[in-house]
């Protein structure tokens, strides 16, 4: 597919966005994650609700908003990967720190001590709030940017020094203001540039866990590619769960790239 193309294809309209298919894929992990969001009280969000409660995610946590409707996200793949994609995310930015009253009002306890999923969905005022709250001060920050469009979006956590930055090669170079030739490379570039720890993949190419004590790098196991869309959440995903379930830092690694090469081979049920 080619821009201007006009092709036949199939729509499906599915439960997403960089956190939720993070829970979802934590829930398939065995983990049962909690969702802090914006949602509105429109039939979308009720349908969306109930999907999310249909796979075994808490959404007691949601922000339900009265005036605003529902995001939304669309993306249109070709056999030659993804053509484009239109996040509209003006609900969630426009909701802003209603979504964290779990944390300040005593619902979670404070501060939260837990692992913590952020996506660069939410607004550069509330990550950089986030980066630094005392409420989160204690947790186990992952975050990832979403989209390259939105990669500047974590430099709050490398100027704090905070968090685990989950980002493919493109985000790296736009985060350190280059471009590189290799996941370690960028890795390391991260690093120097503040982060406490940096996770970057390079869809078939080698991924790299970069930390204090030295990186890791591990090439991801060869499959056909069926699909894209949500391919490095469920790294992600698989990363994060690995690890909170006891696994050596190699070990996480592997499992995350094995779960990733599944997802996009198109054995994993969404």
């Amino acid at each position: 597919m080619r821009q201007g193309s006009d092709m036949p294809g199939r729509i499906t309209r599915l439960p997403g966005g960089v956190a939720l298919n993070i829970a979802m894929a934590l829930a398939r992990f065995g983990l049962s994650p909690a969702l802090i969001s914006a949602v509105g009280r429109d039939a979308e969000g009720d349908e969306l609700i109930a999907a999310c409660q249909l796979r075994g995610l808490s959404t007691q946590y949601v922000y339900r908003s009265d005036d605003l409707p529902t995001d939304r996200y669309m993306a249109v793949e070709g056999n030659n990967g993804l053509i484009a994609a239109i996040a509209d995310a003006h609900s969630l930015e426009a909701a802003g720190d209603k979504i964290l009253r779990p944390f300040a009002d005593g619902t979670l306890p404070s501060p939260y001590r837990g692992a913590v999923a952020l996506d660069g969905n939410l607004t550069l005022d509330l990550l950089s709030q986030m980066a630094r709250s005392p409420l989160l001060s204690q947790a186990d920050l992952r975050v990832a940017p979403a989209s390259p469009g939105k990669a500047m979006r974590l430099s709050p956590f490398m100027q704090a020094k905070r968090g685990t930055l989950y980002v493919n090669l493109e985000e790296a170079g736009l985060l350190c203001q280059t471009s590189f030739a290799t996941s370690q490379d960028a890795a390391r570039a991260m690093l120097a540039r503040g982060a406490v720890r940096a996770v970057v993949t390079d869809g078939g190419n080698p991924a790299t866990v970069g930390q204090s004590d030295g990186v890791i790098t591990q090439d991801p196991p060869p499959v056909s590619v069926t699909r894209v869309t949500g391919a490095g959440d469920t790294f992600m995903a698989a990363h994060i769960a690995a690890e909170l379930m006891g696994a050596a830092p190699d070990a996480a690694l592997s499992q995350a790239l094995a779960a990733a090469a599944q997802y996009v081979s198109g054995e994993t049920k969404i």
